[in-house]
């Protein structure tokens, strides 16, 4: 491996990224095939790398190659597919990750990176239909980042960089994103971001996507998963709970 500084590649389909180095430790996010990051300290096996979002983090080595070179304009964008290296080996991706060189395609969508703009611009619309799109069904897992399993943030994180649209990996970040939105649910605009906060101190705890007006998508450790709610309905005990803890929301898209 390379000195600190080295830009390294992942070669995993997703590397846990780790607030300590031992595989026991807290999962923080995650890191996707074909993406780079920068090796910061070393403690063999294990690597104190910086991801292109600032997050910092523990990874194993063996998740990374010396390789950099993959994140550039004709990269290959999976949109959740299953391809074979040049290798011979298999392997199944999840929707964010890059596509090595010379692999072949055996099943499900990847895009260039300029289809990639073309097919996901930076539009409301476009980026509420992605969510519900790819995250239908998603379990929810604390430091996830894809629909194989994602906590509140990484979905919204994953969602936007989809469209284009870099966005910090944790919620409390994401608040100063953008504009004010204010804080009445029933004016919000699709695409804008909701947050909560259940602490006393009011730290923001959990962030969702509007789908205009009342309702919203979001990857809740209550509903287990990917949710689709109307804030508006008032028999739910933990809609209630969510009107009560909904803090204000911020305008990411013009």
């Amino acid at each position: 491996m390379g000195a600190d500084g080295r830009a390294l590649r992942v070669t995993a389909a997703i590397a846990p990224l780790q607030a300590e180095p031992r595989a026991g430790s807290e999962q923080l996010s995650q890191r996707l095939a074909g993406h780079r990051v920068e090796m910061l300290s070393a403690s063999e096996p294990w690597f104190r790398v910086r991801g292109s979002d600032g997050y910092e983090g523990w990874m194993h080595r063996g998740y990374l190659t010396d390789s950099p070179d993959s994140e550039k304009e004709g990269s290959r964008i999976s949109l959740g597919c299953v391809v074979r290296g040049v290798e011979g080996r298999r392997s199944q991706l999840p929707v964010g990750a890059i596509l090595s060189d010379g692999a072949t395609l055996e099943s499900g969508g990847a895009v260039s990176v300029s289809e990639q703009r073309a097919r996901f611009p930076a539009d409301r619309d476009a980026v509420t239909a992605s969510a519900c799109a790819f995250f239908d069904g998603t379990p929810y897992v604390w430091g996830g980042i894809t629909p194989w399993g994602c906590d509140c943030s990484g979905m919204i994180q994953s969602i936007f960089a989809l469209h284009g649209v870099p966005l910090p990996r944790d919620a409390k970040d994401q608040a100063l994103m953008g504009q004010v939105a204010g804080g009445v649910i029933s004016e919000l605009e699709s695409a804008d971001l909701l947050f909560f906060s259940d602490r006393d101190d009011r730290r923001i705890t959990h962030v969702g996507i509007s789908l205009g007006g009342p309702r919203m998508v979001h990857v809740a450790l209550g509903r287990g998963g990917f949710a689709l709610e109307d804030l508006e309905q008032r028999a739910d005990p933990y809609v209630i709970a969510l009107r009560q803890r909904f803090l204000f929301a911020r305008r990411v898209l013009s």
